[in-house]
């Protein structure tokens, strides 16, 4: 018969036994890496271990040709957020009031004593201009001049040292590439987004002047880096850092970006930056002609660009060009579309003197002509081909051009032509607008349109169109 004594040793005995199982089972598990669970089958509080942080300097091995790294170190602290304020007067029921507008977009320093390459389209209008840097430092800028036929401005902070891209050469940038866009999209500062070019000289005719005769500049890197609206102005760059274009606009149904981007090249921003720092103005000279793409339906060639009118005594006309020559060439560059042909005489001032390839009846040509002036084209026009306007309330109008109703896709209106003080701007109507209804009536001519309004004699809404299909409508106080 056992005694007490005997078992309670063996009692314990067995305890220590089991425990030791215990400890044994538990190293076995956790040296295999095995996590011991509770009854619910969730890892135990006693011993869940999310590891150790590995604290150790990594030196990433990017490949060579797509580091993304350096090129936004280069371009990031050079690109700068741009606030533009404006203020106009509102009539109300009890007199007027000064409102305040604002909008944002980007700019990019090219130089160390604080000059700000950006687009006419973001410093429009400004009362005052903001820019905020990087590191977020704030100063006024001073707009020094715009360009309205390449949507380019030029702006200037009284700072020093200041970080700025190189200008790169656009002309060597290749489809497929890859490139990073910077800017403010949706006031997120200095985002930085990447892709490749997918063309490059694309027209998508953007830029209107608002006059029958149009001297937008339109050869834009297409890209489909990722931009949006606080974009404009902002740096496309190469993966060396450099500066190969000033991001535009984006092709889009929907405000947003849907795929593709446009950027100014470089090489058209730099031309146009020097020429607004030495004169305050773009120098730009002009062949005297009108001109289309050759795609072998009014001609038997397939690429270049066709001329269809030639100015008397202008440059092409005094170098013995004539409607129908097909332009192949300027200087050592070939030329296949009137945006190549466009950018590449832009890139030029008046009295430069280029060589021009061209084609007639499928015989290879060449002529030297020196470029001329926009103010000698404009002396050449006749009394007959000057257009007609009608001026009310401080604003010039016109009737819209063949090219606009084709883009619009509308039949009949007029374009605010130039704005000035009064109820048409005091109604926030920007230049370029197009005027389609005014009340519940179509407009159809500049005619109809200044009958109806001088027969106004109370408050009305007129309704239309921007240049890039903008829907709008504006209350005007009469």
């Amino acid at each position: 018969m056992i005694s007490k004594r005997q078992f309670f040793l063996g009692l314990l005995a067995s305890s220590l036994l089991g425990g030791l199982i215990v400890l044994i089972g538990m190293s076995l598990l956790d040296s295999s890496g095995g996590n011991p669970i509770n009854g619910y089958g969730q890892p135990s509080a006693l011993t869940t271990s999310f590891g150790e942080i590995d604290k150790t300097s990594k030196d990433y091995i990017v490949p060579e040709g797509i580091n993304f790294i350096k090129a936004s170190s280069a371009a990031v602290p050079a690109v700068v957020h741009i606030t533009n304020t404006a203020r106009y007067k509102r009539s109300r029921w009890f007199g007027r009031d000064t409102r305040t507008r604002q909008s944002t977009g980007s700019g990019v320093i090219i130089s160390k004593d604080g000059y700000v390459a950006t687009n006419y389209h973001v410093v429009e209008g400004a009362d005052e201009l903001e820019v905020r840097l990087d590191d977020n430092r704030r100063y006024e800028a001073e707009l020094i001049g715009v360009d309205e036929d390449t949507d380019l401005a030029l702006v200037k902070i009284k700072a020093a040292d200041l970080p700025y891209v190189e200008f790169g050469d656009s002309d060597q940038v290749n489809i497929g590439e890859w490139v990073l866009a910077v800017g403010n999209p949706f006031d997120l500062n200095n985002t930085v987004t990447a892709g490749i070019v997918s063309a490059k000289a694309r027209n998508i005719n953007l830029i209107q002047s608002g006059r029958e005769q149009n001297y937008g500049i339109e050869s834009f890197i297409q890209t489909d880096a990722v931009v949006n609206r606080g974009n404009s102005g902002g740096a496309l760059v190469n993966l060396d850092g450099e500066l190969i274009g000033i991001n535009t606009a984006i092709a889009t149904n929907t405000g947003t970006f849907n795929g593709y981007s446009f950027a100014v090249p470089s090489i058209l921003v730099k031309k146009v930056m020097d020429d607004l720092l030495e004169f305050g103005e773009v120098q730009r000279g002009l062949l005297g002609v009108t001109i289309t793409d050759a795609d072998g339906r009014t001609t038997n060639e397939l690429s270049g660009v066709l001329i269809r009118g030639v100015t008397p005594d202008g440059a092409a006309d005094k170098a013995g060009m004539k409607e129908g020559d097909v332009i192949v060439g300027i200087n050592e560059r070939m030329v296949r579309t009137t945006s190549e042909l466009q950018e590449l005489v832009a890139r030029q001032r008046p009295g430069d003197n280029i060589l021009v390839k061209f084609k007639r009846d499928g015989k290879q040509k060449e002529t030297n002509l020196t470029l001329r002036k926009k103010d000698d084209f404009v002396a050449d026009i006749t009394p007959e081909e000057i257009q007609l306007s009608y001026k009310i309330e401080g604003s010039t109008f016109i009737d819209i051009s063949d090219r606009i109703k084709q883009r619009l896709k509308i039949e009949g209106g007029v374009q605010l032509l130039e704005i000035g003080e009064g109820a048409w701007s005091e109604a926030g109507i920007g230049e370029g607008f197009v005027i389609t209804k005014v009340g519940d009536l179509d407009i159809n001519s500049l005619e109809e349109f200044q009958q109806i309004i001088d027969a106004k004699t109370r408050d009305f809404y007129v309704m239309g169109k921007y240049p890039d299909g903008d829907k709008k409508y504006f209350r005007i106080n009469w």
